[in-house]
């Protein structure tokens, strides 16, 4: 992979609340927005409508991980991305930027 972001789960984030008490795990939904905001950021590319082709959740966020999010871009402009904590993968995919409307 090209690009790494790092990226350290805060033990207080809000999502902890309901996902799950007395056992909290990091929603997907909040990994993917982490890993738009990440790529956006190293890129410049404009993310806000893009088609996420595939994901794959292979091991759970905790609260303090210290998440590496590694991505690169092909030539066909498709991004592939990989979320890490440590030597544990935590979730992998692609992304298809969309076209401005």
């Amino acid at each position: 992979m090209t690009n790494a972001a790092h990226w350290t789960v805060p033990p207080d984030h809000p999502a902890f609340a309901g996902h799950f008490p007395g056992t909290p795990i990091l929603p997907g939904v909040v990994l993917l927005d982490t890993v738009l905001h990440a790529i956006t950021a190293a890129t410049g590319i404009a993310l806000d409508l893009c088609e996420i082709s595939s994901v794959k959740f292979l091991s759970p966020a905790s609260p303090g991980d210290e998440l590496v999010i590694q991505h690169a871009v092909s030539a066909s402009g498709t991004i592939r991305f990989d979320i890490l904590a440590g030597m544990r993968k935590i979730a992998s995919g692609s992304i298809v930027p969309g076209a401005p409307v």
